[in-house]
């Protein structure tokens, strides 16, 4: 049997009862520290969590990024390389085995931190199409040599110094279903939103370099489309040509959801926040 790999693993959890186990299987007897980082789940996470970890920490969620970042600064870690999961994620087979060849191989002073695929599944079906694979992740790195983005949604680890990407994946498959999905993103819809406003204020003050203008730019005209006109425009791209329709029926409803439901209740939430309606 192969020895663990040297590598300490933190999932975030928050009331992950039917996706956590499969997360914990795929990792408690290949790396050899797992770290549970619970915002007080009130279902069965934690006796779930306790059949394969005793390394389980609990504190308030305050968004993503903060918990992330919370996790780096105030787990006792005790390897130079973190893995980071969320409970409805896991490693593939293959992946797992590069990361083990590569944390032996790899000049570990020169390499901070690794990029690594996801496959995303939604109702049972790889969405593969539609701009949505691949989406590469920054999510094994150096311990104290990365940071999370400080941004309510789509936040993002920033890495100091040198990456490589990997070649196999994370494999994303959420198992609560699409009740729970549509709360989730009504939620995110109302974060995202903020971070538009907070966004293009941002860019307004930084707008020096030739880039920063051309950014400020593209948002700008995006955010004077017609709020109706821009999510179907951006369905209509990534559907027809981002070819998502050869992801089949799960595609569609994936597509039609995130890129233009989704989008659309961004702009209407939006134009609520700016209009001061609560």
């Amino acid at each position: 049997m192969l020895n663990k790999v040297s590598l300490s693993v933190i999932i975030l959890a928050y009331n992950e009862e039917k996706n956590i186990e499969e997360c914990l299987k795929s990792v408690y007897n290949w790396a050899d520290e797992v770290f549970v980082v619970d915002s007080f789940s009130t279902d069965r996470t934690l006796g779930i969590a306790k059949k394969y970890t005793d390394k389980i920490y609990q504190n308030k969620f305050e968004g993503y990024s903060k918990q992330r970042n919370w996790a780096l600064d105030n787990l006792p870690l005790s390897n130079d390389w973190i893995f980071f999961l969320d409970s409805d994620e896991r490693p593939s087979k293959e992946l797992k085995k590069e990361i083990r060849e590569v944390l032996i191989e790899v000049p570990k002073e020169d390499i901070e931190g690794f990029y690594i695929k996801r496959s995303f599944f939604f109702m049972g079906k790889w969405i593969r199409h539609g701009g949505y694979y691949p989406i590469w992740l920054l999510r094994l790195f150096k311990h104290k040599k990365v940071r999370c983005q400080e941004r309510g949604v789509d936040e993002h680890f920033e890495v100091e110094g040198k990456t490589l990407q990997l070649r196999h994946d994370i494999i994303h498959e959420d198992q609560r279903g699409i009740t729970f999905w549509i709360d989730r993103h009504n939620k995110y819809a109302t974060l995202e939103a903020n971070e538009q406003i907070k966004s293009i204020e941002h860019l307004r003050k930084l707008a020096n370099s030739q880039f920063e203008k051309k950014r400020l730019l593209k948002r700008l005209i995006w955010r004077h489309l017609p709020t109706v006109i821009r999510p179907f425009l951006y369905f209509f791209y990534r559907y027809v040509f981002r070819l998502g329709f050869l992801d089949g029926k799960a595609g569609f409803v994936y597509h039609f959801l995130h890129g233009f439901w989704y989008r659309l209740l961004v702009d209407i939430k939006l134009k609520e926040i700016q209009e001061g309606i609560k």
